[in-house]
């Protein structure tokens, strides 16, 4: 198989794989690893789960670890714009030359008989690139679900499943207690767990996964918590430790709650020996980027981005534009995906807009925008229609004035080419 020269072909060949389609399990993953002859059991990992914020608490996990002088890898996605975004060696996105030789070394130690998809790809670079590197710990996330995921093949120093809501029914099972079962499945022997879910028959499930794995439980609300101050200040009463007055970077009240979970599973490293002061925790939190969620932009009119995919991540959505009281008009930009509850993501969203442009990212899994506008004929507002993304932030800026708001939300992958737009990014681009 001869090794790709040029980057651009190189991931173009690596997003073909989409159309081996999401395929749940794991031995695709260990079988590619195998070939590999990587020790992946060896590494020192976080698992996150969950619907949302597992990004988020990810982020925050690894700048307070950078901050304390480890090595961190960080596995996530997706990825808005560049393919690269995926993996990062403390603050460092991968170099595209390391890029390209973890995309041939791994499509080297492919079979033919058995072609891993997408993600199962990514995953294996994933392992490859942090264990070559001496990452420790490598923080993973699920793609999706948890127990048949990809990433899903170590044993880590602890989990956490954020939270638990209704999304991706159609692969992980109807209801909520069978969508927690999945995620349930990031819960390992001896592994503690860190949660912020809140259903009583969601922890029920968890409390009694973790008894038959002799895994202690740690819950959001009960264990530990933050208390928000305001403007982005907090006080978390943990496990056996208080911090007062920290500040945190990401924007929304939601993030207090993220961030109590990374700092309770810091908390359970320091009892594993990893040693990280307090100095590290506030400058990790004040460091802590993850673009696209209440992302703003710095444009007149104002603009934010959003990458709210379901209806838990829209609520939030909701509530923040509620709380911040500016008296101008909304408009949003929305492209949704098909497969997701678009109707509860529309309820929640339309109601505070005076007009909406919907639009479809290049992905092949987007609503079409005559069907988007077709459901939110009932909402009393202006409906526009522009398939393109960049074209329909235009349009919005031309709409809005000076004292008005563009937020662009409903998928990562409309947020994603959203920054492409606002960038400047010219020419080809690494996305998917």
């Amino acid at each position: 198989m001869t090794p790709f020269t040029d980057l651009t072909r190189a991931t173009a060949w690596v997003f073909d794989l989409q159309k081996f389609g999401i395929k749940f399990g794991l031995s695709s993953t260990i079988n590619l690893l195998e070939r590999l002859k990587l020790p992946y059991q060896q590494g020192q990992y976080l698992h996150i789960a969950g619907t949302n914020g597992k990004g988020s608490v990810a982020a925050m996990l690894s700048a307070i670890l950078t901050r304390a002088g480890y090595p961190v890898g960080l596995y996530t996605s997706p990825h808005l714009v560049y393919f690269k975004e995926r993996y990062r060696l403390g603050d460092r996105e991968i170099s595209e030359a390391r890029l390209l030789d973890l995309i041939n070394r791994v499509r080297a130690a492919t079979d033919e008989s058995e072609p891993p998809t997408f993600f199962e790809f990514a995953t294996a670079m994933a392992f490859l690139y942090f264990l070559q590197e001496g990452a420790r710990p490598i923080i993973l996330e699920t793609g999706m679900g948890g127990r048949l995921d990809a990433t899903n093949i170590v044993q880590p120093l602890a989990a956490v499943i954020t939270n638990i809501s209704l999304d991706h029914q159609d692969h992980l099972g109807e209801g909520i207690k069978t969508i927690a079962a999945e995620k349930a499945g990031v819960i390992k022997p001896a592994a503690p767990l860190v949660t912020g879910a809140k259903q009583r028959k969601v922890l029920d499930l968890f409390e009694q996964r973790c008894r038959e794995l002799n895994a202690p439980m740690y819950l959001r609300g009960r264990d530990f918590q933050a208390r928000g101050k305001g403007k982005g200040r907090f006080d978390y009463q943990g496990l056996s430790r208080e911090y007062h007055g920290l500040l945190l970077n990401l924007v929304g009240r939601h993030q207090y709650g993220n961030a109590a979970l990374a700092l309770a599973v810091v908390e359970l490293l320091e009892r594993a020996g990893l040693n990280v002061p307090e100095p590290a925790i506030r400058e990790g939190l004040l460091r802590t980027r993850w673009p696209g969620r209440l992302e703003p932009v710095p444009q007149d009119p104002r603009v934010l981005l959003d990458g709210a995919h379901n209806p838990a991540a829209a609520r939030i959505l909701a509530e923040t534009l509620k709380q911040s009281r500016d008296n101008g008009r909304l408009v949003l930009v929305l492209g949704i995906m098909a497969d997701k509850d678009v109707d509860a993501i529309l309820a929640r969203l339309l109601p505070l807009a005076q007009t909406v442009v919907f639009t479809r990212p290049q992905y092949f899994r987007a609503a079409e925008v005559e069907d988007l506008a077709a459901r939110a004929r009932k909402y009393n507002l202006e409906i526009i229609k522009i398939p393109q993304v960049a074209g329909a932030i235009r349009r919005a800026r031309e709409l809005a004035g000076p004292q008005d708001r563009i937020v662009v939300s409903g998928s990562l992958y409309t947020v994603g080419e959203a920054k492409e737009y606002f960038e400047g990014i010219v020419g080809e681009s690494v996305k998917v």
